[in-house]
């Protein structure tokens, strides 16, 4: 369960001081995994998931449309495959189409 998270923080080059918003968060388990991963620091639960995804989207949308709002107006927007895509070839290997974590048009 772990080896996920450490890889993202690994990919993203970001310490362990970054916050985690995600809806498992809210899982007891989850959270003391994420606890004792973290080195037993207390977890930020000030941030609602829900609330931090529908700002995410919004700024998205904003951005997409040309939404010309002095506030987001210096953000760069990514999007990124989070995994590696392709299609199966002779013998049954995966040949890669796209790499994980490359930005996209």
């Amino acid at each position: 369960m772990i080896i996920p998270v450490d890889r993202v923080l690994h990919d993203a080059k970001v310490s362990k001081g970054a916050v985690l918003v995600r809806g498992s968060t809210r899982i007891p388990k989850v959270r003391q995994l994420l606890q004792h991963f973290f080195n037993s620091k207390q977890l930020n639960t000030s941030i609602n998931p829900n609330e931090a995804v529908a700002y995410g989207a919004t700024v998205m949308v904003s951005i997409r449309a040309g939404v010309d709002t002095g506030k987001i107006q210096n953000l760069l927007l990514l999007d990124v495959a989070p995994i590696s895509l392709g299609i199966e070839t002779a013998g049954g290997a995966m040949t890669k189409l796209i790499e994980r974590n490359i930005t996209g048009p």
